[in-house]
């Protein structure tokens, strides 16, 4: 099997696990409110990132020869001198502080509206990052700007009713998208500087710490589970460790190994079918129907992705 071929497969599945997130995302709204669910799924991903670092540093230490005083000695990914470590505490709590945004946004909007909803409106993230990049002077193509367009109509098709209202969980799910490309903005500057998983892992931990502090003061406005017990928790878990094992440690693990081969826009428009396999998970496993008009929306929105991330034509 060729790399290609294994990279698209890769990549394929950790969309699929991103989709199916959103149906656990949704599900767990019923036993327990959005911010502890976020702290808690967030504080998981980076104990599963740990315990990968720690699996990567002994694997280098065993291929050096056993890491022994006879041996050399691997940096090992655990370790970082003064400078990273500087620049890792700040990537960690800028990533940390807009992830906390986007999670809890689009968290909160899934106790309003579908996780089928939610999948394609997140997907408009792909598109604001260019935009957004036009403050960093990043130059933006015309596809962009047509996509930008195609997708406009399509969350008129998906989200506004004739009377031009839009629902307030479709809004709040919007405002996490915004959030989502400025988070892809921000890891682009600091995983130059930093090692990519102790960022990834650094950046949980703010989240999960900051979502647990405002969970007493937030959900109690936000949530419409029930008051928070053992009883709900443990309902509750089976999405949370969902979320926190396989969406946020195993997904960007198989992301970081599939992007080492694929070409950087094949990648992103195989990422970008998640918002397919978040519609698929809502009909499967929580009984979601879309409206004619819904689905139009939905394919106008995913045409919308695609254009975006045509490549350039090259002179």
């Amino acid at each position: 099997m060729g790399n290609s071929l294994k990279s698209t497969l890769i990549l394929t599945l950790t969309a699929m696990i991103w989709g199916f997130a959103f149906t656990a995302q949704r599900s767990s709204m019923e036993h327990v409110g959005p911010f502890f669910f976020t702290g808690v799924r967030s504080l998981l991903g980076a104990l599963t990132l740990v315990a990968f670092m720690m699996l990567q540093s002994g694997a280098r230490r065993a291929s050096a020869g056993g890491g022994g005083a006879g041996g050399p000695r691997p940096g090992g990914i655990l370790r970082a001198g003064t400078a990273e470590s500087a620049a890792l505490l700040k990537g960690g709590l800028a990533c940390g502080l807009v992830l906390f945004a986007g999670s809890n946004f689009q968290q909160v909007g899934l106790v309003f509206t579908t996780a089928s909803k939610t999948g394609f409106i997140t997907a408009l993230y792909i598109i604001l990052v260019p935009v957004f990049g036009i403050f960093l002077k990043h130059r933006t193509r015309w596809n962009t700007w047509a996509g930008v367009l195609l997708a406009a109509v399509g969350l008129y098709c998906l989200c506004l009713t004739e009377s031009l209202s839009i629902a307030p969980g479709d809004l709040i799910v919007l405002f996490g998208a915004a959030f989502w490309a400025l988070h892809i903005l921000v890891i682009d500057y600091f995983v130059r500087r930093v090692d990519a998983i102790r960022l990834s892992c650094a950046q949980f931990v703010v989240c999960g710490a900051l979502s647990l502090i405002a969970m007493p003061f937030a959900d109690q406005y936000f949530s419409q589970a029930p008051a928070l017990a053992l009883q709900n928790i443990a309902a509750a878990l089976p999405a949370i460790l969902y979320t926190g094992i396989l969406s946020s440690g195993v997904g960007f693990t198989l992301q970081a190994v599939g992007q080492r081969y694929a070409n950087p826009s094949a990648a992103s428009i195989i990422m970008s079918t998640e918002a397919v396999f978040g519609v698929i998970g809502g009909f499967l496993l929580l009984n979601e129907r879309l409206t004619p008009r819904e689905m139009l929306g939905c394919a106008l929105m995913f045409a919308a992705v695609m254009l975006a991330q045509l490549p350039a034509r090259r002179r």
